[in-house]
């Protein structure tokens, strides 16, 4: 899962969220060091990660990307579904993702003094740029994309992502719709 299935996955609580949304730059017991909230968002962020590697629909859809991005197949389904998800956010949350999206901002910015120092390099960049929201329209997924490949360098061309997105979107739908209910009540039951 990417930033925005990570982040509607942790709740109502900006802390959990903030926590789920630095996860992946918080390594081994250090999420001892963070308040209980942030704490809970990491330990979540985690398990959702470990849950979705697992799903039978998540392996589907990784095989089918590896096709076309070898290692980073993961990695692009990750990105695949934050726009399947913010393309169709109300009716996965019951609330609009732009009022979604502004909420999570600010609790990023009142929480800014936890981030570790690898998000506070992008995060001003993240927000001002509206990148949460940008996931909805596949230009502002490619505009993502250029983005990872430029400052993470992720090798993968935006363009050819669009178009093998394009190609595949029915399938790829089909499985997110799948999985989507089912890491929903996990992260519930969590």
């Amino acid at each position: 899962m990417n930033y925005l299935a990570h982040i509607l996955l942790s709740g109502k609580n900006g802390q959990i969220q903030v926590g789920n949304f630095i996860g992946d730059a918080v390594k081994g017991r250090s999420y001892e060091n963070y308040p209980a909230h942030i704490r809970q968002g990491i330990l979540l962020h985690r398990s959702i990660d470990d849950f979705a590697d697992h799903h039978a629909d998540v392996k589907q859809a990784v095989a089918l990307a590896k096709v076309k991005f070898g290692r980073y197949a993961g990695v692009m389904t990750d990105m695949f579904f934050d726009y399947l998800l913010a393309r169709n956010f109300r009716q996965y949350s019951g609330i609009s993702l732009r009022y979604f999206t502004f909420r999570f901002y600010l609790s990023l910015v009142r929480n800014y003094f936890y981030l570790p120092v690898r998000i506070k390099r992008f995060v001003w960049h993240f927000i001002l740029t509206d990148r949460l929201n940008r996931y909805a329209s596949l230009r502002g997924l490619k505009q993502s994309l250029r983005i990872m490949a430029e400052y993470k360098k992720l090798p993968v061309d935006p363009e050819e992502a669009i178009v093998f997105l394009t190609e595949h979107e029915r399938q790829l739908e089909k499985l997110f719709a799948h999985f989507f209910p089912e890491i929903w009540k996990f992260c519930r039951e969590q």
